[in-house]
């Protein structure tokens, strides 16, 4: 008899895991649908379900917190400061009661459902990127390196994220269903942008339409000790999907000692994403980048990096002649 209660309490355990998963660090989709943004609440050292919840829906405001890793850190900050702004509403550097109102108005679930299909685990994948970018110049594709890879990215999400709310998942099966953040791109269609202004101090880029109202905002690396960005104002001259790279010798990049040029093929990890936005001062544009997480934690070599979907977004926005203006407002 006690043996048969044994196995009746096992099998409900295993029911209860079964209809009501956890899906990693304490992070379910209920949870997250549900989060309200607090001191309490948000951390900038691990996952929230709040912190994914606001990123979330400030990327679906095309206010860019980058990479959505469900943490509250200073690219979700510049973000949240800039939709502020954006409302016309104080700044803080918590969502307030009226900051998260407008924000909650997109009452769509911030949590989907996916199936990750046969183009998703078809590769090529690298079996690992090289650091040192000559060493790229013989790859036919720089592509991805897992599937998960190209599932986060696709997703606006870190890899870490993808793997906490889908535990024990590989992500190398077609069929299988995963959880993913919902960041509306197929509903949220482009907003053209009438100028850009890039702040080298703050490290962002904003956009502006002819009235002059803030429509967009991308946290960035722009510019090095080594290469600073540009002064002044600039204009858009081409916009370049899957780019490949042109490496030229007279840059001195740092850690690249090759004295001839190369090119590097297409694909998400070459050196500039799969954006190239090219702008009236040689050798400067702005990209997207092969590392989503070290944007504005990392330099360039002088341009604008911004992850690969922001960098999409911002040439969806743009046109040849879009003016872009380089600032350098004290922080």
């Amino acid at each position: 008899m006690r043996d048969a209660k044994t196995r009746m309490l096992l099998v409900g355990i295993v029911f209860a895991c079964v209809a009501s998963p956890v899906l990693g660090a304490g992070l379910n989709g209920s949870d997250i649908d549900a989060a309200e943004p607090s001191k309490k609440s948000l951390s900038s050292e691990k996952p929230t379900p709040a912190g994914v919840r606001l990123q979330v829906l400030l990327d679906r405001a095309r206010f860019s917190p980058g990479e959505i890793d469900g943490k509250f850190g200073e690219n979700a900050k510049k973000a949240l400061r800039a939709y502020a702004e954006a409302q016309q509403l104080p700044s803080s550097d918590l969502p307030t009661d009226d900051v998260w109102k407008a924000l909650r108005a997109d009452d769509r679930s911030v949590m989907a459902n996916y199936t990750i299909t046969e183009k998703d685990v078809a590769g090529p994948f690298l079996s690992k990127l090289p650091s040192r970018m000559e060493d790229m110049k013989d790859i036919p594709k720089l592509g991805y390196t897992t599937p998960r890879e190209g599932l986060a990215e696709k997703f606006h999400m870190s890899e870490q994220l993808l793997a906490d709310l889908n535990p024990n998942q590989r992500f190398d099966r077609a069929g299988d269903r995963i959880v993913v953040v919902e960041t509306g791109g197929r509903t949220n269609p482009p907003v053209k942008a009438d100028r850009i202004e890039v702040d080298k101090s703050r490290q962002t880029v904003k956009l502006f339409n002819r009235s002059n109202a803030l429509i967009g905002f991308y946290p960035a690396t722009v510019g090095s000790q080594e290469k600073p960005s540009p002064n002044g104002t600039l204009k858009v001259t081409e916009v370049s999907h899957n780019p490949t790279y042109r490496y030229n010798p007279d840059y001195h990049f740092k850690g690249v000692r090759a004295d001839k040029p190369f090119t590097i093929k297409p694909g998400p990890n070459n050196p500039v994403g799969t954006i190239w936005i090219n702008l009236s001062a040689e050798g400067y544009g702005i990209h997207g980048t092969p590392a989503p997480g070290k944007v504005s934690k990392a330099e360039s070599h002088g341009c604008v990096r911004l992850t690969n979907w922001d960098a999409e977004r911002v040439a969806d926005s743009v046109t040849k002649g879009t003016p872009v203006a380089f600032v350098d407002a004290p922080r």
